[in-house]
């Protein structure tokens, strides 16, 4: 099925403005002239430039004709789990290099995210994902040995692992996410082009079945100048996520039971 107007044609802006074709500065075209492109009416071309609006790609605005202020591309949470699938939506090419992968026994930081016995058989992946081959983001990930031994039959080269895991029947229901950010190290400095020691983005989840079983938990490093991420809140959110911090810290955002990509 084909998406709603508006987001095909948020889409293809996106794509613009991240390709550089609309560079920051640029004047985004005009409603008449976006409506004359599509063959459309004014409503769903407002609806776009609204969603770009809010995910401060453009700016302007009030009697101001909208400009491009940023050509980082937003990550929604419901997207977390396939970089893939993000890449696509926004009209652009996703890639991934594998570097290697592996079965090692479980280190403590494994046992305690997966809930495995210290030295027990685990799969880890290290991965470059690209944009239109371009380094965005490397990709650490380890899952359980039931999960990830699914994966040695696979070419992580041609396509989403999580796609492929789904079409295996794996449960990933639940994601938890971590936001921050953190130093570029030598492995990361090496794959992305980018100084030692440069901030990164970081986004570390934990996945698990809709019962709770953990899957995977990954360490996403991401270039900050390609991408950003947004996240939506509502009042109507469930009361657990509307606490304040924890004793421990800031409780990490989340996405909504059973959300995935």
């Amino acid at each position: 099925m084909d998406a709603p107007l508006h987001e095909r044609v948020a889409s293809e802006l996106r794509r613009r403005i991240s390709s550089g074709e609309l560079p920051v500065g640029a004047a985004v075209p005009s409603e008449s002239r976006l409506c004359e492109q599509w063959g459309i009416s004014r409503g769903p071309i407002r609806q776009a430039l609204a969603t770009l609006r809010a995910e401060g790609l453009i700016g302007g605005g009030r009697g101001r004709p909208p400009v491009v202020r940023s050509q980082s591309v937003p990550q929604p949470f419901e997207t977390f789990l396939s970089f893939s699938r993000w890449v696509e939506l926004m009209g652009r090419t996703p890639g991934q290099r594998t570097l290697e992968i592996a079965r090692r026994p479980a280190t403590p930081e494994a046992c305690d995210a997966l809930g495995v016995e210290e030295g027990a058989p685990v799969v880890q992946l290290l991965r470059l994902r690209l944009m239109d081959d371009m380094p965005a983001m490397v990709e650490r990930t380890t899952f359980v040995w039931s999960v990830g031994r699914l994966l040695f039959d696979f070419d992580c080269d041609s396509g989403s692992v999580f796609a492929h895991l789904s079409r295996c029947g794996v449960d990933l229901s639940r994601a938890r996410h971590v936001i921050d950010a953190i130093a570029t190290d030598e492995t990361d400095a090496a794959l992305l082009g980018v100084p030692l020691g440069s901030p990164l983005l970081r986004e570390r989840r934990q996945t698990s079945s809709a019962g709770g079983e953990p899957v995977e938990f990954s360490d996403d490093r991401y270039r900050p100048d390609l991408v950003s991420f947004t996240i939506d809140n509502s009042q109507q959110a469930h009361p657990a996520l509307l606490r304040g911090p924890s004793p421990d810290g800031p409780r990490p955002a989340r996405v909504p039971q059973g959300a995935t990509p």
